[in-house]
């Protein structure tokens, strides 16, 4: 759906006139199952999330597409420079230049960390077979070395 003007109402405490829920609210939006104090916060959450989604806003057309939960997968890990910080570095992969591989180890990267913090979400992503072996692998693992 897309529309050209939205109104946010955000209640506080309590929330607001019931009367205002039964005759003007066109539709009701949650960010999750917790409490606040105001509806302010999920408002603005709420706002960040769909202006992203205008051209032009990112500075990279590309940015919204290759957001995490666009592919059906959480995002692989990113680093910045320097390429060793306080003697962490950033994978030898990332600095090798070949950028075959680097997209390689990115969706490999994807696919672990959708699995360690989000596994339902692969229930429905769009992999191949190789990868549903190759999951199915890593989780047969981890249950292996718990027993």
């Amino acid at each position: 759906m897309q529309e050209d003007h939205l109104i946010f109402i955000c209640g506080h405490y309590e929330g607001y006139d019931e009367r205002i829920r039964e005759f003007l609210v066109t539709d009701e939006l949650s960010i999750g199952d917790y409490v606040l104090t105001g509806g302010e916060l999920p408002a603005m959450v709420a706002i960040d999330s769909i202006v992203r989604l205008i051209p032009g806003v990112l500075g990279n057309e590309t940015s919204a597409v290759t957001d995490s939960f666009s592919t059906g997968l959480l995002e692989y890990p990113h680093y910045t420079r320097p390429p060793e910080f306080r003697g962490m570095k950033v994978p030898d992969m990332l600095l090798s230049g070949h950028h075959l591989n680097i997209e390689a180890w990115r969706r490999e990267q994807s696919l672990l960390r959708t699995l360690e913090r989000r596994p339902e979400m692969l229930e429905t992503a769009d992999l191949t077979d190789k990868e549903r072996v190759w999951l199915k692998k890593i989780r047969s693992n981890r249950e292996n070395s718990t027993e």
